[in-house]
């Protein structure tokens, strides 16, 4: 451990004054000494302890669980879309805005026919983003094309605001020949090499560590790029979180963990995950950043996310973000959400404080949004989605011979008496497999 420790290298600190360019110039990796244990005096009457820095006292005292009476949560605009400080207003331009809009709409428009298609037995698995668009779309506007994404399950918003199109998105709930995955992977788990969006693996939390690695890796290649890795409180209960969050810190390294704290997880509500000040209250105890936000609120999502980002670039270190939300619909088509909470919560989030309702009565109040819009973008997206989805029904599915490949460079002996097993059985039972609806 101490050789791995040893390894581990630190950018240069600047001062905040310089502009982020200059640091990216000047940063340099060397081992810190801020955090390197200091020379022993015998003669002070003080904790010589390598593993903290306090002071000794008299008095037995055990530490509260909560310091403070609860980490607050920042926001810009009220439930009402009116900006609070106007020193807070990004200032986007209405171009920008409409887009937030039509992002976070689209998204919603799709989750809502893909869920159906589910029950409609045309999929076989559905989760949806209802309520947690403003995350979604506020975080990605905030990062570069280049920074890596590392999500959960519950992060389509960020991969649409990135370019992700809806044909793809329809190939992969499908598993058709389209589908960039070839049909591999669970519905709802996209991936893009182009959009720099890693592949979603199902097993909860196993994207933290992994994270963190690549956070390690592109500081080592001081690239001015950020990793931000997604997840939601109940994932921060699993011991790779810890792992994520430990390494992060002591490796230094430009990573965003974002968490969605959207209330449950699946059936499990927070008061019964956890005991502490959420998930934002854990960060200082690893030593990073940390910051808690109205999720709902796409402007603070938006601010918070982009300061981190310039930070953990310019001074690579880790930020925590912890944006409050709430899941409206059902944890996925295999859950039903009634069972664990009324209609009545569910409805206030939806009616009262909904990321999409808020940021239209901002933009109604600046002139920006009308009626007319309203009701004709929901037409014109709808119309697209269907398209879409139209389109990716009537598509063939992969190639079988794709079971096979992009494993091995040349088959390997028994991957391919596996293959030929296949095959057999498959022109022996020719009536069970209808393979004039597979691609050739």
């Amino acid at each position: 451990m101490n050789k791995m420790y040893g390894l581990c290298f630190h950018a240069v600190r600047q001062t905040a004054g310089l502009k982020s360019s200059r640091l990216l110039q000047r940063r340099a990796f060397r081992v810190s000494t801020l955090h390197r244990q200091q020379p022993f005096d015998s003669t002070l009457e003080k904790p010589q302890f390598p593993g903290a820095s306090a002071e000794f006292v008299d008095q037995l005292e055990f530490i509260e669980p909560n310091v403070i009476s609860g980490i607050p949560v920042y926001r810009v605009m009220d439930r009402q879309g009116n900006i609070i400080n106007p020193s807070q207003d990004p200032q986007l331009s209405k171009e920008t805005v409409l887009n937030f809009y039509q992002k976070m709409t689209m998204l919603n428009t799709m989750d809502r026919i893909l869920y159906e298609s589910q029950r409609q037995g045309r999929i076989s698995f559905y989760m949806t983003n209802y309520g947690e668009e403003g995350t979604h779309i506020g975080s990605a506007a905030a990062l570069n094309p280049n920074d890596l994404v590392f999500g959960q399950y519950r992060e389509a918003g960020v991969l649409m605001y990135r370019g992700f199109s809806l044909d793809h998105f329809m190939a992969q709930c499908y598993a058709n020949a389209d589908d960039l995955g070839k049909g591999r992977q669970m519905p709802v788990h996209y991936g893009s090499k182009d959009l720099n969006f890693v592949t979603i693996s199902s097993p909860l939390a196993t994207q933290i560590p992994q994270a963190a690695g690549a956070a390690y890796a592109v500081k080592r290649e001081n690239s001015n790029r950020a990793v931000i890795c997604y997840f939601g409180e109940g994932a921060a209960s699993e011991g790779d979180a810890h792992a994520g969050f430990n390494f992060s810190a002591t490796l230094e390294c430009p990573l965003i963990f974002f968490c969605r704290n959207n209330g449950y997880a699946i059936s499990t509500p927070t008061n019964e995950q956890y005991r502490g000040d959420g998930i934002a209250a854990r960060g200082p105890g690893y030593g990073m950043l940390s910051i808690r936000v109205d999720g709902n609120d796409v402007f603070a999502v938006y601010n918070a996310t982009k300061e981190a980002r310039r930070r953990a670039v310019a001074e690579n270190q880790p930020f925590l973000i912890e944006a409050m939300t709430y899941r409206i619909g059902h944890h996925s088509t295999s859950d039903d959400s009634s069972a664990y909470r009324s209609v009545d919560e569910v409805n206030y989030w939806d009616k009262q404080d909904h990321p999409i309702s808020r940021l239209r009565h901002y933009m109604t109040a600046r002139g920006w949004w009308s009626e007319d819009d309203e009701r004709s973008w929901r037409k014109q997206s709808r119309k697209t989605v269907m398209e879409a989805f139209e389109r990716a029904e009537r598509r063939l599915k992969p190639n079988p011979e794709l079971l096979f490949t992009d494993v091995y460079q040349e088959m390997t002996p028994q991957l391919n008496k596996q293959r030929e097993s296949l095959w057999r059985h498959v022109q022996q039972y020719k009536e069970h497999y209808p393979l004039d609806l597979y691609d050739k």
